[in-house]
């Protein structure tokens, strides 16, 4: 719902501290009663979240999120359908997860939303059709998506532009989320041969340095990897495979949302 780990960390707390303040003789069912409590918890996080993100940054990207013991797990949650989800309605949102992804009825989203459940059919069935579209059409294997992962950095990182533009499809786009915190593009940058002259522009810096990666791994379901900066902090990149070409990189810089994140120094 919120695409934060911190955020949705702060609304779980607040679901159990409004569970055990709860008069428990009037709760009919305990699981009816914290799914509206959370959902509705969110919709409201998400009003004021949408305000802050009008004034964010540059890009704005969700947490990353991976589990290296777990790279070869189906994954449903990836990036792209957080994004997609980011594109919704509050509302849509919550009624497509609601439904699609946690099963519940229409009428149990409906006392989660205090829609009727004509209107929640409606807000999933849009989120729906917004969501397909976002899917890959031809999803790439564990394996051949790191493969082109590592390509994908050694060639970023060295400035070999020819290389690069041969893994990048014609409309590929490159998101950079700093947060303004640390440096990244403010918009985002499309086209192959603007990407690849952005990242030569990093490599061919004074003092440039190749960073060192710290695990390859799925990051919220693609392939990608994590890197130490030069800065000395981390960095993830994950990438979406189309016809075995990139078609969207996705690069989170901001230290506020890589917290959750801890390798040795």
């Amino acid at each position: 719902m919120l695409g934060s780990v911190v955020e949705a960390e702060d609304i779980v707390q607040e679901g159990f501290i409004r569970w055990h303040q709860a008069d428990r003789s009037q709760v009919r069912s305990e699981e009816a009663f914290l799914v509206r409590t959370i959902s509705r918890l969110c919709l409201d996080h998400l009003k004021s979240a949408r305000v802050r993100r009008e004034t964010y940054v540059g890009s704005w990207l969700p947490e990353p999120i991976f589990d290296p013991s777990e790279e070869e797990a189906d994954n449903d949650i990836t990036l792209t359908l957080m994004m997609a989800l980011e594109r919704l309605s509050p509302l849509e949102r919550a009624a497509f997860l609601l439904h699609d992804v946690f099963g519940q009825d229409f009428n149990q989203v409906s006392e989660a939303i205090s829609r009727d459940p004509a209107t929640c059919r409606q807000l999933a069935s849009r989120a729906r059709t917004h969501v397909q579209e976002a899917k890959p059409r031809f999803p790439v294997s564990n394996e051949h998506g790191q493969n082109i992962a590592t390509a994908f950095f050694n060639a970023s990182r060295s400035g070999d532009t020819q290389a690069l533009q041969a893994l990048l499809a014609e409309d590929v786009t490159l998101y950079t989320d700093g947060g303004g915190i640390r440096p990244s593009a403010i918009n985002p940058v499309y086209t192959p041969d603007k990407v690849s002259r952005f990242f030569a522009g990093i490599s061919h810096r004074e003092k440039y340095y190749k960073p060192p990666i710290l695990r390859e791994c799925l990051i919220d379901g693609l392939p990608g990897y994590v890197t130490r900066e030069s800065d000395g902090l981390i960095q993830t990149t994950a990438l979406e495979i189309e016809d075995g070409k990139i078609k969207a990189i996705y690069i989170v810089r901001n230290p506020e949302k890589l917290g959750h994140i801890v390798f040795p120094n």
